[in-house]
């Protein structure tokens, strides 16, 4: 046994609860998933798991927003990287700029599957609460409401509500998606790539 080597960290409760909980949500629904069930396979007590949530449909608000967490910070993380590239050159344009975002989203879509499939079941269920729907929306993704801001002021984007926008922007891209799950081997086609960004821009553009 190597004794220099670091030891194996282990997911949290908090964590394992998680995880248990989006793969039974997606294969057996939410109402198809007891907590006792969750919290056997999590391999924590019952109690353990009301400890860190008081229900399932809190633990369904506060896994929706965690992954929706990790779904923003990855895709705002292309866009800065670019940014941080660009230096002293000229800003990319908002059109540019939605294409990074648009690209490195239906990115993250094929490389986390589950997750994916988890948006594309409950983004519109009513087991997920309006209020944590909208706190999605507008806080953690509120970048892109920004963007959307932006381009209006400066003539690139329709002069609609934003909050129905950003509403069809969600729309757009779990239609797309849907379609890549369906059909895999089309994620990484340019041509239905391209074209999925294509029809998004479409729907918002000036």
């Amino acid at each position: 046994m190597d004794n220099n080597s670091a030891p194996q960290r282990h997911p949290s409760k908090r964590q394992a609860i998680l995880a248990t909980a989006l793969e039974l949500f997606v294969s057996q629904g939410f109402h198809g998933s007891s907590t006792a069930q969750i919290a056997r396979q999590a391999g924590v007590a019952t109690g353990t798991l009301f400890h860190h949530f008081a229900s399932k449909e809190v633990l369904m608000n506060e896994l929706f927003l965690s992954i929706k967490q990790e779904f923003a910070e990855d895709i705002l993380l292309a866009l800065q990287q670019i940014e941080q590239g660009a230096g002293n050159k000229q800003p990319q344009s908002l059109k540019a700029a939605a294409h990074t975002l648009w690209s490195r989203a239906i990115d993250w879509a094929i490389a986390n599957p589950i997750k994916q499939r988890f948006f594309l079941i409950y983004s519109m269920s009513p087991e997920l609460s309006l209020a944590v729907r909208e706190h999605a929306m507008h806080s953690i993704l509120g970048f892109i409401s920004n963007l959307l801001t932006q381009g209006q002021h400066n003539g690139e984007i329709a002069p609609f509500p934003i909050a129905l926008m950003l509403e069809n922007c969600n729309g757009q891209y779990l239609a797309s998606i849907s379609f890549f799950t369906d059909h895999p081997q089309l994620g990484q086609d340019s041509d239905y790539r391209a074209a999925s960004f294509e029809l998004f821009w479409r729907s918002i553009k000036a």
